[in-house]
């Protein structure tokens, strides 16, 4: 793949980046924002001291959260727009959307789902600040992990499908894959931090609104670079009007 059309997948996977990035904030704003709210009004309740705020609520829940997942939206686009020129043709004979998709979907399950499901987020009064740098270093450590072995798998099946089949070689691979994510779960500290007396219900539906704003991100971007990305490598020809004459070739 020769640097132009590098140049135009990193383009067009920012472009593809920004419009999941719209799509994931209007879920984040319908969706996460409430249980937020919510989620202060808990933490102001239970609260002896009340800090003046920097920056107004109704600024960080309009503005600021769409200047973050619009920033983010594009910035990784266009790393996940890198990773497709990568894989693209060394993960199997799949065309430019089947490989979006795929990278998409991988991305989603390793970069987040799997860190996710040790560590979930959680909303403002959940947690002990004291603990931040540890949760903090914990949770990246869990995502690193697990990119790593997911393209380790991949690396794996790639070698044992040769003796074994595409087939046994995925299965195999994914096998492996759980067993020491598995081992990880198991090895790596727990973090409970919940009060014991915060609402259930808004710790359930905030981590699975943040569930839902990552899947709308990875889904929105897989399908749109995958049509931009199918336009750019496999151009469809031009048509020729009815009735104009075509040089016949000398």
């Amino acid at each position: 793949m020769n640097s132009a059309t590098v140049r135009n997948l990193l383009v067009r996977g920012m472009l593809a980046g920004l419009a999941a990035g719209v799509l994931a904030l209007v879920v984040a704003y319908f969706l996460g924002e409430p249980n937020v709210d919510k989620a202060i009004g808990f933490e102001d309740a239970h609260s002896h001291e009340h800090e003046m705020e920097i920056v107004s609520r109704s600024l960080q829940s309009t503005a600021g959260l769409a200047t973050g997942v619009l920033i983010y939206g594009v910035a990784f686009g266009g790393i996940a727009a890198l990773a497709f020129c990568f894989a693209l043709g060394r993960v199997g004979r799949f065309s430019p959307r089947a490989t979006a998709l795929l990278l998409s979907g991988c991305a989603l399950l390793a970069v987040y789902v799997v860190p996710f499901l040790k560590y979930p987020a959680n909303p403002p009064a959940v947690g002990n600040p004291d603990t931040i740098g540890k949760r903090t270093t914990l949770y990246f450590l869990m995502m690193v992990l697990s990119v790593l072995l997911a393209v380790a798998a991949t690396i794996l099946g790639k070698r044992l499908a040769p003796s074994l089949g595409t087939w046994y070689a995925t299965v195999v691979a994914l096998a492996a894959f759980a067993l020491v994510i598995g081992l990880a779960y198991a090895f790596l500290p727990v973090i409970n931090e919940v009060p014991a007396d915060f609402p259930a219900t808004v710790l359930w539906r905030f981590r699975l609104s943040a569930l839902a704003i990552q899947i709308t991100l990875w889904g929105g971007f897989g399908l749109a670079f995958g049509e931009l990305a199918e336009r750019v490598l496999n151009p469809k020809p031009a048509r020729v009007p009815a009735g104009t004459a075509v040089a016949a070739p000398r």
